[in-house]
């Protein structure tokens, strides 16, 4: 008899779900690979996801003729320069699949909404509807800035470990933008203990004087995401969060059925 899909090894051998198995462990040996900073030893990847060697060894052999991966001068394996394109692509059709919930956010609040995510080290802006009001706030989509004088920055590290968090404020360091950003790591751990417990985060004059902005994550989106509006601190104020919040969390909810559907 044949080998069952589910115990089949083979490269054209289907899952259990109905996919192609070579397919499903190839990914996910690639978003293993950049869970661990896009480098790691074949024996990690092993280790790390129950896979016999061989198995590893041959999906490996594909991916890296493919150019997704590539081998160091340290036998250790990258993730390869043709993803790059791929990543591309697919944030700008993120930022086009976000902008209707975008602009529903900007009609509900008034404000400009704004989508982001956490590439590397950085925040990078991926999406934006501006508000109708004349004096409103603008960040060109594309702009990169660190995370810790940010909401979305706030946001999308919040449900990262705190030795993470203070690993990566180690390598990007905590410039002040402004006198009110958070700029010691203890304290950026206490605001985010403020977004695990409040359920969104707050820039307070802590990018630019006069500007607030609020955020909450995606929840459940494939890759880390989180949307904001922002407007003048006249504007946003202390009572117009209390209604606010509740709008970003439903299209947040929205945004991530999008996403995942």
């Amino acid at each position: 008899m044949p080998p069952s899909s589910s115990t089949s090894t083979t490269g054209s051998a289907k899952s259990t779900s109905g996919g192609v198995q070579s397919l499903e462990r190839a990914f996910d040996l690639l978003e293993r690979m950049a869970d661990t900073g896009g480098e790691v030893g074949l024996s990690e990847l092993s280790a790390s996801g129950g896979l016999p060697l061989p198995t590893i060894h041959r999906l490996m052999r594909t991916l890296l003729a493919c150019g997704y991966v590539r081998q160091q001068a340290n036998r250790r394996y990258a993730l390869g320069p043709r993803l790059i394109r791929l990543g591309e692509s697919a944030s700008r059709l993120l930022g086009t699949w976000a902008r209707p919930c975008l602009s529903r956010l900007v009609e509900a609040t008034g404000e400009t909404a704004n989508m982001a995510l956490l590439d590397g080290d950085e925040v990078v802006y991926v999406a934006q509807v501006p508000s109708k009001h004349s004096m409103r706030m603008f960040t060109e989509v594309g702009r990169r800035v660190l995370p810790h004088s940010t909401g979305v920055g706030k946001a999308l590290l919040a449900t990262v470990p705190d030795d993470e968090v203070r690993a990566l404020l180690s390598r990007t360091g905590m410039p002040a933008a402004t006198e009110r950003t958070i700029t010691t790591p203890d304290g950026f751990l206490a605001a985010l203990a403020d977004v695990r417990r409040l359920g969104y985060a707050v820039d307070d004059n802590e990018q630019e004087i006069g500007v607030r902005c609020l955020a909450v994550p995606v929840p459940d989106s494939p890759t880390a995401a989180a949307i904001s509006i922002s407007g003048p601190a006249g504007r946003v104020t202390e009572s117009a969060t209390e209604k606010i919040v509740p709008v970003l969390q439903q299209v947040a909810a929205e945004l991530s059925r999008t996403l995942t559907g």
